[in-house]
């Protein structure tokens, strides 16, 4: 039988701190760019390093937003995030994009990608 995990948003370091404290297996957060909650305080990556950084000294997983439906000239800034994602030992991207999802197998095959509730097409990478 899988065990039950308990995924909670983050929306800044403080928040994410407390969800684990408080008993979350994981947390999700949005970065600067890619997420759909763009008036929202979001991490820079040098937060997302420190929450990172503290989530795995308790065993616990981070997962980034990358559920803006993007337009085709917004694709090209992907790849680099990506890697900066991947540098810092994100341990899934959540994604609503199958452009998006496409992008993330090529650019970095090994990461985990779960599929957002807001997923959707609209751009030509995704068709």
């Amino acid at each position: 039988m899988k065990k039950i995990e308990l995924l909670a948003p983050a929306g800044d370091l403080e928040r994410l701190k407390i969800a684990f404290t408080y008993g979350a297996d994981a947390v999700y957060i949005g970065g600067e760019i890619f997420g759909m909650r763009s008036a929202a305080k979001n991490f820079t990556i040098e937060e997302m390093k420190e929450g990172v950084e503290f989530a795995h000294n308790l065993g616990k997983q981070v997962f980034v937003t990358i559920n803006i439906i993007p337009r085709s000239e917004e694709l090209e800034q992907l790849p680099p995030y990506l890697l900066q994602l991947q540098e810092i030992g994100v341990d899934a991207v959540i994604v609503s994009d199958a452009g998006v999802f496409s992008i993330v197998k090529k650019t970095i095959p090994n990461m985990e990608v779960h599929i957002s509730t807001q997923a959707s097409t609209s751009n030509s990478v995704a068709a």
